[in-house]
């Protein structure tokens, strides 16, 4: 679920110390300024505090326990939500957005990826979907998770989204982080294709089957009932599947 940038910021105050939380209002201030006034050559103040946030928001927020939001917890570390604020007030054009990620330190593109459905006017589908693709075919953890939010989940082709699941099967991300998951895997037939492929290589490998997987192909397999309106893919209405065949210590 998406936290509505109130929320987000209120949390985020919270957790800032008096110092970090009146860095944190002239951040946001000259960023609200620069989206208004055309910048000149040099870099403006608002990315300065973008590239600077976790310095301030590292030192001076309260320690606390559990996942972030972008993965698949319910609050976002302090660093990410100051980074989303900022990009959320400073509203960059889509070259802006490009260059922070392609220019910027791993905990910078995931603040990108995790500040794409904030956005107002919302960016521009093609450059955005170009940074999306980029963290998918990277092994970084945290950046697939950050790339398969609600952006993704609205915007992402059906080829790259089914494959952006595989590579959370692939490298451990657990499913819970896939925006619209339910949604968008439901009566995926060649999802289910995918799914069953791998599960049956990792099988056969004496390797085990990731255990979210299970329920990604039960969604995958769900067949609506006849008559059910559905805008669906042409591949997407395939009967279910036999199982796959597990190693004999999962029978």
């Amino acid at each position: 679920m998406l936290t509505p940038l109130a929320s987000l910021r209120t949390g985020l105050e919270l957790r800032l110390g008096a110092d970090a939380r009146a860095w944190l209002h002239l951040a946001l201030t000259e960023a609200a300024d620069a989206s208004r006034h055309a910048e000149g050559p040099a870099m403006p103040a608002w990315e300065r505090h973008f590239v600077t946030a976790g310095r301030q928001c590292r030192s001076g927020a309260a320690p606390r326990g559990g996942v972030t939001e972008g993965d698949g917890g319910s609050a976002p570390e302090p660093v990410d939500a100051a980074r989303v604020l900022l990009l959320h007030a400073a509203g960059p054009e889509p070259d802006t957005l490009a260059r922070l990620y392609t220019q910027g330190t791993a905990d910078e593109r995931r603040a990108v990826l995790l500040a794409l459905p904030h956005l107002d006017p919302p960016p521009d589908t093609a450059p955005t979907l170009a940074l999306v693709e980029d963290a998918l075919r990277t092994n970084d953890t945290r950046l697939i998770a950050a790339a398969l939010g609600p952006w993704a989940a609205a915007h992402l082709p059906a080829p790259q989204w089914r494959q952006g699941v595989l590579k959370c099967l692939f490298t451990g991300v657990p499913l819970r982080v896939v925006a619209g998951l339910e949604h968008r895997a439901a009566a995926d037939s060649e999802l289910a294709r995918m799914l069953q492929d791998y599960a049956r290589e990792r099988s056969a490998a004496g390797r085990p089957v990731p255990d979210d997987l299970d329920h990604a192909l039960r969604l995958a397999r769900f067949a609506p009932a006849e008559g059910t309106p559905q805008e669906r893919d042409p591949d997407r209405s395939a009967p279910a599947t036999p199982e796959y065949p597990r190693p004999p210590e999962e029978l």
